[in-house]
């Protein structure tokens, strides 16, 4: 348990360590001021996100196992899901392990080059979510407007050519924008997190950041609101040829097909949004901090649950690998 002014002293600290920092100065590791100081919230944090990265972990993989192993899911939809499940399973780990490695530490400190590298990847397999899901809108609007052609659209080596594009787009886009705001870096070396997310690490890194607030915010536009825009153009379309059917089963079996994906992007899309598309402020907040945890972990641990594990065609595939496993 944390004595009482623990809080204070904390802050005081890291007022302290902000003054010592000059501009001048070479930063080599990181202070992460963002865990709680009470024992009984480091606890709760710690299982908390424990449970939560456990959940993500069999979900996703999970996922993954039964799409490679069962024939019946070796459709375009469920390859792009594949995708899905992995990145996510990346995107945890990225993060979550030193988290909870950390939790008990009372100065969590990580060196510049995990830092940079957790930024990094993070960041990629962030922007390589974003343009997947609109990627699968794509899909999706195949399937329902041309679904005489969906075969033909949607070939294997399209689908091949699509992922390995999204993956590389996301690559040369990570790496652009990644170290061209990491060069306003300098000084202060405490960063009011649990981990080096890259919005904290740069409002604690310079006095001035509105550089890099500038290029975070025409990044994101490339990487968040092009890719979103693009699934709301699909998703009227696929609302007009909706509405041509006829039929209430088709109509419902049309909406079954995009409702989870669509729940998938409101989350993640939104919480991004509300996290990189504003000005970017000095201080990062609690609230910041919340947001983060969502689109970062929450949001892993719910795409199966809403997108794969309650599909029809996927509880076939379990049950049918259960059987054969129970048969050997």
């Amino acid at each position: 348990m944390a004595a009482p002014g623990g809080r204070k002293n904390a802050e005081e600290q890291m007022q302290g360590n902000m003054e010592d920092w000059d501009n001048g100065t070479t930063v080599t590791e990181f202070v992460l001021m963002g865990f709680p100081r009470q024992l009984h919230m480091r606890i709760a944090m710690f299982v908390l996100f424990l449970a939560m990265y456990t959940v993500t972990i069999v979900g996703n993989g999970l996922v993954v196992l039964l799409i490679v192993v069962d024939s019946h899911l070796h459709t375009p939809m469920y390859f792009f899901l594949c995708n899905l499940s992995f990145i996510d399973v990346c995107y945890v780990s990225t993060y979550v392990p030193q988290v909870l490695a950390d939790s008990f530490k009372d100065k969590a400190v990580i060196p510049w080059g995990r830092c940079s590298a957790q930024m990094s990847v993070g960041l990629f397999l962030g922007v390589s979510e974003y343009l997947l899901l609109a990627v699968m809108a794509y899909d999706r609007f195949v399937a329902i407007c041309s679904p005489l052609h969906y075969n033909v659209i949607m070939s294997q080596k399209l689908c091949i050519i699509l992922a390995l594009g999204l993956w590389c787009g996301s690559f040369f886009l990570t790496i652009v924008s990644f170290y061209s705001m990491l060069a306003q870096l300098c000084g202060h070396n405490t960063v009011n997190h649990f981990t080096c997310e890259l919005q904290a690490v740069l409002k604690f890194a310079c006095s001035d950041t509105k550089a890099s607030g500038l290029n975070m915010l025409i990044t994101s536009v490339f990487t968040l609101l092009f890719p979103f825009a693009f699934i709301l153009l699909t998703y009227g379309r696929i609302g007009l040829a909706v509405l041509r059917i006829r039929s209430a089963e088709g109509r419902g079996k049309a909406l079954s097909t995009c409702g989870s994906h669509l729940v998938v992007v409101s989350i993640f899309y939104g919480t991004a949004m509300a996290a990189f598309l504003r000005p970017q402020a000095k201080t990062f907040t609690d609230s910041e901090k919340i947001v983060s945890i969502f689109y970062g972990i929450v949001t892993p641990m719910l795409n199966p649950l809403i997108y794969s594990l309650r599909n029809r065609d996927v509880k076939g595939a379990f049950w049918r690998l259960i059987r054969r496993e129970t048969e050997k």
